[in-house]
Protein backbone atom coordinates (compact mmCIF):
# COMPACT_ATOMS: atom_id res chain seq x y z
CA UNK A 1 0.00 0.00 0.00
CA UNK A 2 0.98 3.33 -0.61
CA UNK A 3 2.12 6.41 2.08
CA UNK A 4 1.82 9.63 0.04
CA UNK A 5 3.17 13.13 0.50
CA UNK A 6 1.64 15.98 -0.74
CA UNK A 7 3.42 19.35 -0.78
CA UNK A 8 1.43 21.95 -1.25
CA UNK A 9 2.26 25.38 -3.25
CA UNK A 10 5.35 25.60 -1.73
CA UNK A 11 6.24 28.67 -3.90
CA UNK A 12 8.39 31.88 -4.03
CA UNK A 13 4.92 34.18 -4.09
CA UNK A 14 3.61 32.18 -0.66
CA UNK A 15 7.26 32.54 0.99
CA UNK A 16 8.37 35.25 -0.02
CA UNK A 17 6.56 37.05 -2.64
CA UNK A 18 3.43 38.89 -2.78
CA UNK A 19 1.45 36.48 -0.09
CA UNK A 20 4.38 35.86 1.26
CA UNK A 21 4.98 35.80 5.66
CA UNK A 22 7.74 35.03 8.27
CA UNK A 23 5.21 32.16 9.50
CA UNK A 24 5.84 30.42 5.34
CA UNK A 25 9.31 31.53 5.11
CA UNK A 26 9.93 29.90 8.78
CA UNK A 27 8.16 26.29 7.61
CA UNK A 28 10.49 25.96 4.46
CA UNK A 29 13.61 24.02 6.24
CA UNK A 30 10.86 21.64 7.99
CA UNK A 31 8.97 21.14 4.87
CA UNK A 32 12.34 19.97 2.96
CA UNK A 33 13.14 18.08 6.21
CA UNK A 34 9.93 16.25 5.96
CA UNK A 35 10.47 15.62 1.98
CA UNK A 36 14.16 14.13 2.49
CA UNK A 37 12.78 11.85 5.11
CA UNK A 38 9.62 10.82 4.12
CA UNK A 39 9.32 6.89 2.49
CA UNK A 40 6.77 6.94 0.35
CA UNK A 41 5.80 8.52 -2.96
CA UNK A 42 5.64 12.49 -2.71
CA UNK A 43 3.30 15.13 -5.13
CA UNK A 44 3.82 18.45 -5.31
CA UNK A 45 1.06 20.90 -5.98
CA UNK A 46 1.37 24.48 -7.80
CA UNK A 47 -1.00 27.26 -7.50
CA UNK A 48 -1.00 28.30 -11.15
CA UNK A 49 -3.03 31.21 -12.83
CA UNK A 50 -2.69 32.45 -16.22
CA UNK A 51 -2.34 36.51 -17.55
CA UNK A 52 -5.67 37.04 -16.89
CA UNK A 53 -5.85 36.09 -13.72
CA UNK A 54 -7.38 39.87 -13.02
CA UNK A 55 -10.64 39.01 -14.80
CA UNK A 56 -11.12 35.53 -12.63
CA UNK A 57 -13.43 35.36 -10.11
CA UNK A 58 -10.76 34.79 -8.04
CA UNK A 59 -8.67 37.41 -8.93
CA UNK A 60 -11.32 39.72 -8.27
CA UNK A 61 -11.81 38.45 -5.31
CA UNK A 62 -7.97 38.33 -4.05
CA UNK A 63 -6.68 41.43 -5.64
CA UNK A 64 -3.17 40.20 -5.32
CA UNK A 65 -1.54 38.62 -8.97
CA UNK A 66 0.19 36.17 -7.61
CA UNK A 67 1.62 32.47 -9.43
CA UNK A 68 1.32 33.81 -12.71
CA UNK A 69 2.39 31.13 -15.01
CA UNK A 70 5.89 31.14 -16.22
CA UNK A 71 7.26 34.25 -13.62
CA UNK A 72 9.26 33.95 -10.90
CA UNK A 73 6.52 33.67 -8.03
CA UNK A 74 4.92 30.67 -9.44
CA UNK A 75 8.69 28.22 -8.88
CA UNK A 76 8.80 26.46 -6.01
CA UNK A 77 10.94 27.98 -3.52
CA UNK A 78 14.68 27.09 -4.68
CA UNK A 79 15.09 24.73 -1.05
CA UNK A 80 12.00 22.98 -1.98
CA UNK A 81 12.53 22.91 -6.21
CA UNK A 82 15.68 20.88 -5.61
CA UNK A 83 14.00 17.82 -4.31
CA UNK A 84 11.41 17.15 -6.23
CA UNK A 85 11.85 14.48 -8.55
CA UNK A 86 9.09 15.04 -10.66
CA UNK A 87 6.82 17.96 -12.16
CA UNK A 88 4.62 19.37 -10.04
CA UNK A 89 0.96 19.33 -10.70
CA UNK A 90 -0.47 22.56 -11.78
CA UNK A 91 -3.91 23.59 -9.97
CA UNK A 92 -5.72 26.15 -11.29
CA UNK A 93 -7.89 26.46 -8.12
CA UNK A 94 -7.34 25.72 -4.91
CA UNK A 95 -8.23 22.04 -4.46
CA UNK A 96 -5.98 19.52 -7.18
CA UNK A 97 -8.96 17.50 -9.33
CA UNK A 98 -5.76 16.03 -10.69
CA UNK A 99 -4.09 14.85 -7.55
CA UNK A 100 -7.17 13.21 -6.24
CA UNK A 101 -7.64 11.37 -10.12
CA UNK A 102 -3.94 10.34 -9.71
CA UNK A 103 -4.27 9.34 -5.86
CA UNK A 104 -7.80 7.38 -6.92
CA UNK A 105 -5.33 4.91 -9.65
CA UNK A 106 -2.88 4.21 -7.36
CA UNK A 107 -5.29 3.31 -4.84
CA UNK A 108 -6.79 1.03 -7.30
CA UNK A 109 -3.54 -0.59 -8.06
CA UNK A 110 -2.13 -1.14 -4.73
CA UNK A 111 -4.01 0.86 -2.29
CA UNK A 112 -3.20 4.02 -0.21
CA UNK A 113 -2.66 3.78 2.97
CA UNK A 114 -1.80 7.49 3.93
CA UNK A 115 -1.89 11.04 2.20
CA UNK A 116 0.05 13.70 4.41
CA UNK A 117 -0.32 17.02 3.35
CA UNK A 118 2.45 19.98 4.28
CA UNK A 119 2.36 23.18 2.40
CA UNK A 120 0.56 26.64 2.06
CA UNK A 121 -1.73 27.91 3.08
CA UNK A 122 -3.47 25.68 5.31
CA UNK A 123 -6.99 27.42 5.47
CA UNK A 124 -7.05 27.35 1.80
CA UNK A 125 -5.41 25.32 -0.33
CA UNK A 126 -3.97 22.74 2.14
CA UNK A 127 -7.94 22.44 3.65
CA UNK A 128 -8.79 22.39 0.52
CA UNK A 129 -6.73 19.45 -0.90
CA UNK A 130 -7.35 17.70 2.65
CA UNK A 131 -10.97 17.21 2.02
CA UNK A 132 -10.85 16.64 -1.76
CA UNK A 133 -8.76 13.17 -0.68
CA UNK A 134 -10.86 12.59 2.07
CA UNK A 135 -13.63 12.94 -0.20
CA UNK A 136 -12.28 10.63 -3.10
CA UNK A 137 -10.33 8.31 -0.58
CA UNK A 138 -12.70 8.21 2.31
CA UNK A 139 -10.58 4.51 3.81
CA UNK A 140 -7.28 6.46 3.91
CA UNK A 141 -5.59 7.70 6.51
CA UNK A 142 -5.54 11.89 5.89
CA UNK A 143 -3.21 13.44 7.85
CA UNK A 144 -1.75 16.83 8.18
CA UNK A 145 1.34 17.45 9.09
CA UNK A 146 0.69 21.21 11.23
CA UNK A 147 4.73 22.33 12.07
CA UNK A 148 5.10 22.00 7.68
CA UNK A 149 2.11 24.40 7.22
CA UNK A 150 1.04 28.06 7.87
CA UNK A 151 -2.12 29.65 7.13
CA UNK A 152 -2.43 33.43 6.07
CA UNK A 153 -2.65 34.09 10.01
CA UNK A 154 -2.31 32.26 13.10
CA UNK A 155 -5.74 32.17 13.97
CA UNK A 156 -7.26 31.05 10.01
CA UNK A 157 -4.50 28.46 10.29
CA UNK A 158 -6.02 27.39 13.57
CA UNK A 159 -9.47 27.04 12.57
CA UNK A 160 -8.68 25.13 9.54
CA UNK A 161 -6.34 22.85 11.31
CA UNK A 162 -10.18 22.50 13.97
CA UNK A 163 -12.13 22.20 10.32
CA UNK A 164 -9.99 19.65 9.04
CA UNK A 165 -9.79 17.48 12.77
CA UNK A 166 -13.25 17.50 12.76
CA UNK A 167 -13.82 15.80 9.23
CA UNK A 168 -11.78 13.07 10.79
CA UNK A 169 -8.77 14.64 9.11
CA UNK A 170 -5.15 13.31 11.67
CA UNK A 171 -3.84 16.71 12.59
CA UNK A 172 -0.03 15.91 13.56
CA UNK A 173 2.35 18.14 15.72
CA UNK A 174 0.01 20.72 15.81
CA UNK A 175 1.22 23.97 18.62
Amino acid sequence: MYKILVVVDMQNDFISGALGSEKAREIVPRVAEKIRNFEGYVFYTRDTHEEDYARTREGRLLPIRHCIRGTKGWELCPEIDALKLEEPIDKPSFGSVELARRLMEMDAEEGVESVTLIGLCTDICVISNAFVIKTFLPEADIIVDASCCAGVTKESHDRALGAMAACQIQIDNAE
